[in-house]
């Protein structure tokens, strides 16, 4: 299971990236750039991708039921498959967007 580090780590970058895309989106609304509009959904996706990941880590601590009787410690590994996803989807959606 994960460690309490992992867990200080992701909040620590949950907490970062929101503040930077608070501040990229501003940067964008006041100048215009959509290079900045860009980076600020980039951020915003990396704040998503941090739930993701402790919404995985909550869900693989849980105890065994009937319907997965050896418990959900991989779940984890899901979760991180979707970050990946999302990363990649949405990056390249905004590439494709912003091109």
């Amino acid at each position: 299971m994960s460690s309490h580090s992992s867990k200080s780590a992701i909040y620590a970058a949950l907490g970062g990236n929101a503040t930077i895309a608070v501040t990229k989106f501003a940067a964008a609304f006041f100048t215009g750039s959509s290079a900045m509009w860009s980076e600020g959904v980039h951020s915003l996706v990396g704040t998503g991708n941090q739930v993701f990941l402790l919404m995985g880590i909550k869900r693989s601590q849980e105890s065994p039921t009937d319907l997965h009787p050896f418990g959900h410690g991989k779940e984890v590994y899901f979760w991180a498959f979707v970050v990946a996803i999302l990363i990649f989807s949405l990056g390249a959606g905004i590439s494709f967007y912003e091109g």
